[in-house]
């Protein structure tokens, strides 16, 4: 059974028993906690924690999940994959442990031909959590299995939590026996390879507090509705229904593998290091296809690291199979024909997705070029000190400047003699880690730690009566002040706290557009609201200064937006649709936004491209922009639901959640409609004018448009108008000969350039010359060295000068010198009599420097040299050289 066919019996079922199907969610999540959804439940946990009314009593769902904890492990083993599809049905407050348990011995056991998946009933255990009779007896009366094949199991297997206090529950997990080829007898509990676990299901009943660990925390008491959350992994029963050895070779992956191993020439299953390989080529290749269909783009930072880390490990892998050309477009190709019968995004998205790993691939090559490099120098100047062991700090830069990956550093490294500190690029890398994390809770927290607190607000008040898009005034009270470390009672002049209100009419940052800005003031206080986010669905929270007076619990405040900032956030995210539509009018329909960020008077834009934009481009994507404002195309706004919106065509920003109702904001009616909960101008005259400032890279096939909108667009017009005539005044031309009369001066720069090097070039191999000619005989070595009178790059420049000069069949040894403000840079070159003689410019050079510098035996630099110790460097060449090649190593 082909893995669509199994996904689609699963939505099928529980469609016909009541459960609403929810399509998965965007693999990019908006929970600050998390880069990427990771579990089946990660859409729902707003509604099975309480936080927000779940708008069914009852849903199944099929979800894209990406983890990479687990990502050195893939390959290795029969169950890890970096993606996979996880069914789940869910209940809130609707059925519990008997329905649950009803419906996956239904579904799992039903013959196929029947509309199931048709498992042998006699080869499938469970386990139970060990104080859960009830589950066993349900086990029995549903199932009627023998008490052998139920096997109870604590906390660490059976008891389910999301590691902070809420809701919590014993498990009931499904498991297949593959039969003894796979392992040895005796249950899940002896050998999970033979008995695969494929279904779990989680009965969440309890509510627990504080503490670490699967058990080391209270449980508080049995919640007041009872939910039920289950999951099978897709993957897992592919595996089971195609008879496969493991989740690599199932209808979705195996393609891919099988034609990574024709472009290396080799035979899957002839080599186990090789097998290993494939596996990876054919999981990251899968991973990255999705990825990059749902939104995300390589980068340096959070999901486009994950991205990135991936794509080239797949390239890594293929280069370590024997393939060298690039592959990523290819692979891609096979994965989109693969994945495109559950998901048909992914052949509509093909194009750009292709395009930003071509540009991933490519940077790559590029990086391992200059990377390898980079851990060459550092590998010899970690010999050169007597180490064997390459610094921490080392490894980290390889990895986070150069996007070098450890795994490759430590292979090479290792081919070379030298071990990787892996625990201080360990250190180095967590410390990284937590600064972000913690960056980005604070930040969508409202400057406060302590999530608990957040939590309370919102059990306690309910969501904030949120009219930021009715009004710009409300009256409201204050609910709560919260401080860095948690709730305060009072906020006093000059002090910043974090206020949840009642109501507000402020804008909280998402989808783009940065918050509103705008005042609290009460009878006896008065405060700027610097920031609005919503760090839980439905909780706003206001970042406020107090400026006067003192702020209290249960003060009533005047809440007000400055209209103006209102005003220029209006024009610039209602610009930022303008400037997208017109971008897919210009360069075609693959050029979807993938990240956009706007405030008054500013918007930029981000959008996948390899290759900067033409001025001519650039034009006619700042002149349709306009022409939308001329014509005044009318806004507007439309709720559906998400299935009505995208037959609608309307466009979706991957890294946002969708409720069941969906707002579409509209400009011209079909020419821009997109999915937005933004703020915007009625009428695109409203914007005024988009003026582009800058189009740049912002990354491997990313580029980034930016523009000044509104009042702020006019000035950087009017900016651009006196700037050309203050360059037409300075050249005496008309504005219209600008371009020509500035192309002239800079062509009459390079011939100078060029007439200014070719004389230098000269004076250098006059000067080698007269400096080869009376080089000093040492023990049968001809020694020249000598002063630059420029800088480093002369020195390099009359050292490779000289040594051409000298004759071909004497050794000869050069070392030029070259003093910049109080330091000084020493440059070696032997010819290569010199090296047949045993002569190392490494080596020499770093016996004048004390260690210091490095480059290869024929030529090598050193720098740091107090410049007053120049000529006592230069003198010490001759005894080095006397001393014989030996005596400097």
């Amino acid at each position: 059974m082909r893995t669509a066919e199994i996904r689609r019996r699963y939505l099928d079922f529980f469609a016909e028993r009541g459960h609403t199907v929810v399509p998965s969610a965007p693999l990019p999540t908006p929970d600050p906690t998390l880069l990427f959804v990771n579990a089946g439940m990660v859409p729902f946990k707003p509604y099975l924690t309480g936080e927000a009314q779940a708008p069914w009593a009852r849903a199944a769902s099929v979800q894209k999940c990406v983890r990479t904890l687990d990502i050195e492990e893939v390959g290795r083993t029969t169950r890890h994959g970096s993606f996979f599809q996880m069914n789940g049905n869910f209940s809130f407050g609707d059925y519990f442990k008997e329905e649950a348990i009803a419906f996956a011995w239904e579904l799992s056991t039903t013959p196929v031909a029947e509309g199931g998946y048709g498992l042998d009933p006699d080869r499938i255990w469970v386990t139970v959590h060990h104080t859960d009779d009830e589950s066993r007896t349900l086990w029995r009366r549903i199932a009627g299995l023998p008490d052998e094949r139920i096997v109870a199991r604590g906390d660490e297997d059976n008891f389910w939590s999301m590691g902070v206090p809420g809701p919590c529950g014993p498990c009931s997990e499904l498991y297949y026996d593959r039969g003894p080829a796979f392992g040895p007898e005796g249950g899940p509990a002896v050998d999970e390879d033979r008995y695969m676990e494929f279904w779990n299901l989680v009965f969440m009943q309890y509510e627990r507090g504080e503490g670490t660990g699967k058990s080391g925390y209270p449980i508080l008491g049995e919640l007041p509705r009872r939910n039920i959350d289950t999951g099978m992994g897709l993957e897992r029963m592919a595996t089971l229904l195609q008879g496969v050895d493991n989740l690599y070779e199932i209808d979705e992956t195996r393609p891919i593998l099988d034609r990574a191993a024709r472009l290396a020439d080799i035979r899957y299953g002839a080599d186990a290091t090789a097998d290993v390989r494939l596996r990876v080529v054919a999981d990251h290749v899968r991973t990255g296809l999705m990825l990059l269909a749902d939104g995300t783009t390589p980068g340096n930072e959070g999901r486009g690291y994950v991205l990135r880390r991936i794509l080239r490990r797949a390239v890594r892998a293929m280069r370590q199979l024997g393939y060298e050309e690039p592959v990523l477009v290819d692979l891609l190709a096979v994965a989109r024909d693969c994945m495109a019968p559950s998901y048909p995004e992914v052949a509509e998205a093909y194009e750009r997705v292709a395009d930003q790993a071509a540009g991933e691939e490519e940077a790559f090559r590029a990086t391992l070029r200059q990377g390898t490099a980079v851990l060459d120098s550092a590998v010899a100047e970690t010999k050169a000190a007597g180490g064997r062991r390459l610094p921490g700090a080392q490894a980290f830069l390889l990895h986070d400047t150069y996007g070098f990956p450890i795994d490759l550093t430590l292979e090479m490294a290792a081919e070379q003699g030298v071990e990787v500190d892996r625990d201080g690029f360990t250190a180095l890398m967590r410390e990284q880690r937590e600064r972000a994390r913690a960056d980005a809770r604070a930040r969508k927290s409202g400057g406060t730690t302590d999530t608990t607190a957040l939590r309370t607000v919102l059990d306690q008040h309910g969501p904030t009566d949120w009219r930021a898009w009715d009004t710009l005034t409300t009256d409201s009270r204050v609910l709560a002040l919260l401080g860095p470390s948690g709730p305060v009672p009072v906020a006093r002049e000059g002090e910043i706290v974090g206020v949840v209100l009642d109501r507000t009419p402020f804008y909280a940052e998402s989808g783009g557009q940065a918050a509103d800005a705008g005042r609290l003031s009460g009878a006896s206080v008065e405060g700027d609201v610097l920031d609005v986010q919503r760090p839980l669905p439905g909780l706003v929270v206001h970042q406020v200064r107090v400026t006067a007076g003192e702020l209290a619990l249960d003060d009533t405040v005047h809440a007000a937006v400055d209209p103006e900032w209102r005003l220029g956030a209006r024009q610039a995210h209602s610009g930022t649709h303008v400037l997208h539509a017109a971008l897919r009018q210009v360069l075609g329909p693959t050029a979807l936004q993938s990240g956009s960020y706007n405030r008054p008077g500013h918007l930029r834009l981000d959008f996948p491209r390899r290759g900067g934009l033409s001025a001519t481009t650039r034009g006619e994507i700042e002149e349709a922009a306009n022409q939308a404002l001329r014509r005044d195309l009318p806004v507007g706004v439309r709720w559906m639901t998400l299935p009505e919106a995208k037959e609608l065509g309307a466009l979706a920003l991957f890294d946002e959640t969708y409720g069941d109702k969906v707002r579409v904001v509209e400009i011209g009616g079909a020419w821009s409609r997109e999915l937005c909960g933004g703020t915007h101008v009625e009428h695109a005259s409203q914007i005024g004018v988009i003026a582009l400032t800058s189009e740049s890279s912002v990354g491997s096939g990313m580029r980034r448009l930016e523009a000044a909108v509104g009042v702020e667009g006019f000035g950087h017009l009017a900016r651009e108008r006196d700037l050309a005539a203050r360059v037409a005044e300075q050249l005496q031309a008309p504005r219209a000969e600008l371009p020509e009369r500035v192309a002239g001066l800079l062509e009459r720069l390079k011939a100078a350039d060029r007439e200014n090097q070719r004389l230098r070039e000269q004076a250098v191999r006059s000067r080698a010359a007269t400096l080869a000619a009376g080089a000093e005989d040492v023990r049968g070595v001809l020694v020249v060295t000598a002063t630059a009178h420029g800088g480093p790059d002369e020195a390099r420049a009359l050292a490779g000068a000289v040594r051409e000069a000298l004759p071909a069949e004497r050794p000869g040894v050069v070392t030029i010198g070259a003093a910049s403000g109080d330091r000084a840079v020493v440059v070696t070159a032997v010819n290569p009599a010199a090296r047949q003689a045993g002569h190392d410019a490494a080596a020499l050079v770093r016996r004048l420097l004390a260690g210091k510098g490095g480059g290869s035996p024929e030529l090598a630099q050193g720098g740091g040299l107090p410049a007053a110790r120049l000529e006592e460097a230069l003198g010490a060449v001759r005894d080095a050289v006397a001393e014989g090649p030996d005596a400097h190593r």
